[in-house]
C-alpha cells in the first residue's frame, strides 16, 4: 500500500471508500460495516458534531464502552475538521473529570458509565435503505490542526496531553500500511484499551489500506485462550501485543502445543525491552511472523520496526528501522555518534507531536531543535532512552539514561547487568542498583524460574555460598569486577510502585529485613495457612502458589495482595481450565469478587463438576 507523503488522514480514508466500498472496514460480533457504511454514517455524525461546535482546532471527546463505535467517532471528529480524545474508562472519577476540564472539548459522545454530562450517542438509522446521503460538513482542517490528544501519566503524576497534527497521523498510517505490507484482505484485531496510543496504530494503517479493523463487543481484556480464540474466528491476520501480553500468549500456545491461527500472519509486539530466548522460541516454531516495535506517544506511537529473523548469535533483539518520514539518531550532548556508539536516542521529522497540551515548560524541556540539521525548524524528541546503531543499521535497546548508574567512578548501565543475571540457568528476573547507603557496591535482586525456589511474597532471602555463587561465577566471567554484584537476594516478584516502576526502596527494605533475620531458610506455608484437605480447595491454591510464585500463600490470602496483576490473572485462568470444566468460560473479573483461593474455589464448586 502506498500513499502520497503529506496526505491528510482523511485523503485515505475517503480512497479506502472509494476503491473499496464494498470491503469491510469495521467488523464486530454483532455487525460488519463496509466502508460505504461506515462512510455514510460517520457523515452523519460529522454534521452533527458541527452543528455542537465542532471545528478544526477544536478536540471532541469521546467516552464509548464500544470500540468499534470509539473507532466511528474518531473519523467523525476528524470529518467535522475536529480532533479527538478519548476518555480512558480506568481512571478514577476525579482524575476522568480532570481531563475533561483540560482537554475543553466541543462535544462529547459516549454511552459508557464514565461519559462525562452532556455526552450523547448519534444515531446510526442513516444507513436505512432510502435515506438520504449525509452531507459531511465544508470546513477541512490544514495539515498542522490538531487530529487528537492522548494522555500519559506524567513522572510528577500529573497525565500529560500529547498533541498530535493531522498531517503526522497521514503520514504515520501510510507509514505503517507501507511497513507491514498491508492490503485490504487484511483483518486487524483491536485489543489496547481505548485511550492508549496503540489503538491509534491498529485503526488508521488498517483503514488507510482498505483493510478491516475487527472489534470486540466490550472493552474487556482477553485472556491467552480468549484472544486465540477471537482470532481463529474472526479470521485476524494482524493482531499487536504489548510484550508481556505476548509471553503470555507465547507460554500458552507452548503448553497446549499449539500453534497461531492459520490466517494469522504478524504480530506486532513491543512496550518494554524484548527476551531473545522467547523470541527467537516463536521464529521456530510460530508460522505467524513477527514485528518488533519502539515508539512513543509523542513521537505518533511506532516509530522503528523490526521483521527480520533474529541471529542465533544476537544478545537483544533490534528496534529495527525508522518508519518513512521518521528520523531516528543517538546522540551524546545532542550530537550523533557514529555507529556503533552508545548514546541516547532522539526521534526527528515530520511524526512528532506539536507537544504537550497547555504546558509549554514539558514541551521545552523534550521537543528541542535540532542543532545539526539543515531544515529550518527542525525538532527531536529526547527520548530518554539508551541505544546504539548495529552494523546492520537497526536500533538496539540498550535502558534508560536515569538508569545509568556510577560504580566506582565507573558509568554503568544496570541492564546490562540484568540481562547478564536473566541468562543463568532458574533466573526468571532480575533488577539491579547501587547499594542505597554506600552506592559503592551493586544489589542484585532475583526471581526464580520456578516457584518451589521462591521465599515468601514480600521477603527477600540474602544468597550465600553456593546458591549465590551460582550467580556470581558466570558474571565475573564476562563483566568487570566493578560491575558484578556482590550482595545478592532472591525474592518472589519484583514489586511495582504506583507508576509501574519496579519498587527499588521497597527492595531495599526487604533486604534491611533479611540482614536483621539473619539466614533464611526454605519457605514454609505459613502459620495459619495449612494445605487444604479437600477439592477443589487444594488444586486452585497449588495453582494460585504456582502462578503467583508464592510456596507460602495459604487459602485465604489475596491474589492481588501478592502480586497478582491481570496479565498473571490470565494465566491462572488458563490453568484452572485445564482442571476444572467449570473454569470454562471464568473471566478475569472473577477474581475481583473471589480473589482468594477458597473464595474462588467455593465460585467452581457452585460451577460445575470437580477436576478432571
Amino acid at each position: 500500500m502506498t500513499a502520497a507523503t503529506g496526505s491528510d488522514v482523511l485523503d485515505l480514508w475517503d480512497r479506502s471508500a472509494r476503491e473499496h466500498a464494498g470491503a469491510p472496514a469495521l467488523m464486530t460480533p454483532h455487525r460488519v460495516l463496509t466502508y460505504r457504511d461506515a462512510d455514510r454514517l460517520t457523515d452523519a455524525w460529522a454534521a452533527g458534531l458541527a452543528g455542537h461546535g465542532a471545528a478544526p482546532g477544536r478536540l471532541v471527546g469521546l467516552a464509548f464502552g464500544d470500540p468499534a463505535r470509539t473507532v466511528l467517532g474518531m473519523l467523525a471528529a476528524l470529518k467535522a475538521g475536529a480532533g479527538f480524545t478519548v476518555l480512558d474508562d480506568r481512571l478514577p472519577a476525579a482524575a476522568r473529570a480532570a481531563l475533561v476540564h483540560r482537554t475543553a472539548a466541543a462535544v462529547w459522545l459516549g454511552d459508557g458509565s464514565h461519559a462525562p454530562d452532556g455526552a450523547y450517542v448519534p444515531a446510526d438509522d442513516v444507513l436505512a435503505d432510502g435515506g438520504a446521503r449525509p452531507v459531511r460538513p465544508a470546513p477541512r482542517a490544514s495539515g498542522t490542526d490538531v487530529a487528537y490528544v492522548l494522555f500519559t501519566s506524567g513522572s510528577t503524576g500529573r497525565p500529560k496531553g500529547t498533541v498530535v497534527e493531522r498531517d503526522a497521523l497521514g503520514r504515520f498510517a501510510a507509514g505503517v500500511a507501507e511497513r507491514l505490507e498491508l492490503a485490504p484482505g487484511d483483518r486487524w484485531l483491536q485489543v489496547a484499551s481505548l485511550g492508549f496510543d496503540v489503538m491509534i496504530e491498529e485503526v488508521f494503517p488498517a483503514l488507510a489500506a482498505g483493510a478491516a479493523v475487527v472489534c470486540r463487543a466490550d472493552t474487556r481484556a482477553l485472556d491467552a485462550e480468549e484472544l486465540h480464540t477471537v482470532m481463529a474466528r474472526t479470521g485476524t491476520t494482524v493482531v499487536e501485543l504489548s510484550t508481556q501480553y505476548w509471553m503470555e500468549y507465547a507460554r500458552w500456545l507452548d503448553t497446549g502445543d499449539v500453534t497461531t491461527p492459520a490466517a494469522l500472519r504478524t504480530v506486532v509486539v513491543g512496550g518494554e525491552r524484548m527476551d531473545p530466548r522467547p523470541y527467537r522460541a516463536w521464529q521456530a516454531r510460530q508460522p505467524a511472523a513477527l514485528a518488533h516495535v519502539y515508539g512513543l506517544t509523542e513521537c505518533t506511537v511506532s516509530s522503528t520496526f523490526y521483521t527480520g529473523l533474529l541471529p542465533s548469535a544476537a544478545v537483544e533483539v533490534p528496534l529495527g528501522t525508522p518508519l518513512r518520514d521518521v528520523e531516528i539518531s543517538v546522540r551524546r550532548d545532542g550530537r550523533p555518534v557514529p555507529d556503533g556508539e552508545s548514546g541516547e536516542i532522539h526521534i526527528g521529522g515530520p511524526l512528532l507531536a506539536r507537544g504537550f497540551l497547555d504546558d509549554e515548560a514539558a514541551t521545552a524541556r523534550r521537543f528541542v531543535p535540532d542543532p545539526v540539521s539543515a531544515t529550518p525548524g527542525a525538532r527531536l524528541y529526547v527520548t530518554g532512552d539508551l541505544g546504539r546503531i548495529d552494523a546492520d543499521g537497526h536500533l538496539v535497546f540498550l535502558g534508560r539514561v536515569d538508569d545509568q548508574v556510577k560504580i566506582r567512578g565507573y558509568r554503568l548501565e544496570p541492564a546490562r547487568v540484568e540481562r547478564a543475571l536473566c541468562e543463568v540457568e532458574g533466573v526468571d528476573q532480575a533488577v539491579v542498583f547501587p547499594d542505597p547507603q554506600t552506592a559503592t557496591v551493586l544489589w542484585a535482586f532475583t526471581v526464580p524460574a520456578g516457584p518451589q525456589a521462591a521465599p515468601l511474597p514480600g521477603e527477600a532471602v540474602h544468597l550465600t555460598g553456593a546458591d549465590r555463587d551460582a550467580l556470581v561465577t558466570p558474571l565475573e566471567a564476562q563483566l568487570p569486577d566493578w560491575a558484578v554484584p556482590r550482595m545478592l537476594y532472591r525474592v518472589a516478584v519484583l514489586p511495582k510502585n504506583p507508576h509501574g516502576k519496579i519498587d527499588k526502596r521497597l527492595l531495599a527494605t526487604w533486604a534491611a529485613a533479611a540482614a536483621v533475620a539473619g539466614p533464611a531458610t526454605p519457605a514454609t506455608p505459613a502459620a495459619g495457612h495449612p494445605d487444604a484437605a479437600g477439592e477443589p480447595l487444594r488444586t486452585v491454591l497449588g495453582l494460585f502458589r504456582e502462578v503467583l510464585g508464592a510456596p507460602g500463600l495459604g487459602p485465604d490470602d489475596n491474589f492481588f495482595d501478592h502480586g497478582g496483576q491481570s496479565l498473571l490473572a490470565m494465566r491462572l485462568l488458563a490453568r484452572l481450565r485445564e482442571s476444572f470444566p467449570a473454569a470454562t468460560g471464568l473471566r478475569a473479573s472473577a477474581l475481583f469478587a473471589a480473589p482468594t483461593p477458597r473464595l474462588l474455589a467455593e465460585t467452581l464448586a457452585t460451577r460445575g463438576p470437580a477436576p478432571l
